[in-house]
């Protein structure tokens, strides 16, 4: 009993239309409510969400998707098709033959189409990976809370994976500043009992609270990125 994730979320100006972007480019459907735009996952493939948020997006993100290229298209078809859909090439500064090809979908968030063959992302399905800025310490912490396995933890960079397979959370570099009051991306899970009992776990593993919204129980996690929990049920 604990914290299932439901979702990874990412603001936007425009949830309807970012929304409609990632639902084409994953073949997944979207679900409009009143908090956004969903794009449930299938066994093992993580949610997207896209709530509406206001201000500036930030410039450097803490968190982007890797998606892969074992399916039907290969690499570059994934990244003709993202660019028909209104993506961007993105230079973040990588180099020739790394392996992957960075794009920005149609807020500016970048992302990456990585290689067919590649091993590390075998088998996770076409969202292949959520990689977030962070510590060693936050990887273990969410590891604990999800009760999902590291499968990768070396030189200070750490992943896990749930155990039905699927989508890997990674993290990796140095600690992070603190995220501003209004976060632009976050994690948002569902506790399978009292949310307030599962705070109270995730607390002694090392999260803290954080305010209240509504029916959504917010903490932050040991690197001081918000998450939300929502309630049983």
């Amino acid at each position: 009993m604990g914290s299932r994730l439901l979702s990874v979320a990412f603001g936007a100006h425009d949830p309807e239309r970012l929304g409609a972007f990632w639902a084409d480019l994953l073949g997944r459907r979207s679900v409009a409510d009143d908090r956004g735009v969903l794009l449930p996952g299938a066994v093992g493939q993580v949610g997207l969400r896209f709530p509406h948020v206001l201000g500036d997006r930030p410039t450097e993100a803490r968190m982007h998707l890797h998606v892969t290229s074992d399916g039907d298209l290969t690499q570059e078809e994934t990244v003709q098709r993202a660019l028909a859909l209104g993506a961007r090439r993105e230079d973040v500064g990588q180099k020739a033959g790394e392996g992957h090809v960075v794009l920005a979908d149609v807020e500016g968030n970048a992302f990456c189409v990585i290689e067919r063959g590649n091993s590390y992302l075998a088998e996770c399905g076409l969202l292949g990976e959520v990689a977030c800025d962070g510590t060693r310490d936050v990887g273990l912490f969410w590891s604990a809370a999800l009760g999902w396995p590291l499968v990768w933890d070396e030189r200070g960079e750490t992943a896990v994976q749930s155990p039905v397979g699927g989508t890997k959370v990674a993290w990796g570099g140095a600690s992070v500043a603190r995220v501003p009051l209004q976060p632009w991306s976050w994690f948002e899970l569902k506790a399978d009992r009292m949310p307030w009992a599962e705070a109270d776990r995730l607390v002694s593993l090392g999260a803290a609270t954080h305010a209240p919204e509504g029916d959504l129980l917010w903490l932050v996690d040991p690197d001081g990125n918000p998450f939300c929990l929502h309630p049983q049920g």
